[in-house]
């Protein structure tokens, strides 16, 4: 009797795991066909996209009036561009150029100057701001830099 209990459990679990695997195999296929159909959709829709930005494409490439202002713009460009250069080469812009290079060079040299200054004062007031001889107090920042080897 215990072997017909035995038997009868073992079967039932084979029933079951049968029926769990029929009840898989359809989830997958149904899942698949799932799939298939949204891709299939997608690709129709990703063709339908393309021939539309090819349609919008076309109608800009082929209207002449926006054709005829893009020349003009290109034409107006160029213009600019070329003079612009006989401007760069011009001597006054040549000489506003050095001098402005000049004054940066001595903007440069002078903070560095007052940065080295301003670290000094303070290392000795512990202050981050300065008294003019007008009265006035003035704020300033100190910023560390690490520099490369």
């Amino acid at each position: 009797m215990s072997d017909d209990l035995v038997k009868k459990a073992l079967a039932s679990d084979e029933d079951d795991e049968l029926e769990q695997s029929n009840k898989l195999a359809e989830t997958l296929i149904s899942l698949q066909n799932l799939i298939e159909r949204h891709a299939l959709e997608l690709t129709k829709i990703n063709g339908e996209l393309s021939e539309k930005r090819e349609s919008v494409r076309d109608v800009f490439d082929n209207d002449t009036l926006l054709t005829e202002k893009k020349d003009e713009l290109d034409q107006y460009n160029h213009q600019y561009k070329e003079r612009k250069g006989q401007l760069q080469n011009n001597p006054q812009v040549i000489a506003l150029k050095v001098d402005i290079a000049d004054l940066n060079e001595q903007k440069k040299d002078l903070e560095e100057t007052l940065s080295g200054h301003l670290i000094n004062y303070h290392s000795l007031t512990n202050s981050t701001s300065f008294d003019t001889s007008e009265g006035d107090q003035w704020e300033f920042v100190i910023k560390a830099k690490i520099k490369k080897k």
